[in-house]
């Protein structure tokens, strides 16, 4: 199964990241990666939201340094958020 496989969003984790700096939003995600492997949970959803695209730019950044980080894409419909797809 791949990210394009994917029918809905809706039933993935989701980790918001509105209001927050982009150190804190980069620390949140790394702590959501390594809960969610711990769940087994094989795709995520992260929320940065568009704005100036600084948290967008600071997650993936993040997302592809990470080795459990298979691959990741932002929703062709809401530029805001980006699904991630992890190494189980």
């Amino acid at each position: 199964m791949n990210l394009n496989s994917l029918i809905t969003y809706d039933n993935l984790p989701k980790l918001d990241l509105h209001g927050l700096d982009r150190d804190c939003a980069v620390m949140y995600v790394k702590f959501f990666i390594e809960d969610n492997i711990k769940l087994k949970n094989q795709f995520i959803l992260i929320v940065h939201g568009v704005g100036q695209g600084i948290l967008k730019k600071a997650t993936h950044d993040y997302l592809k340094k990470n080795k459990n980080v298979i691959e990741y894409k932002t929703i062709y419909y809401n530029n805001g958020c980006t699904v991630v797809h992890l190494k189980i």
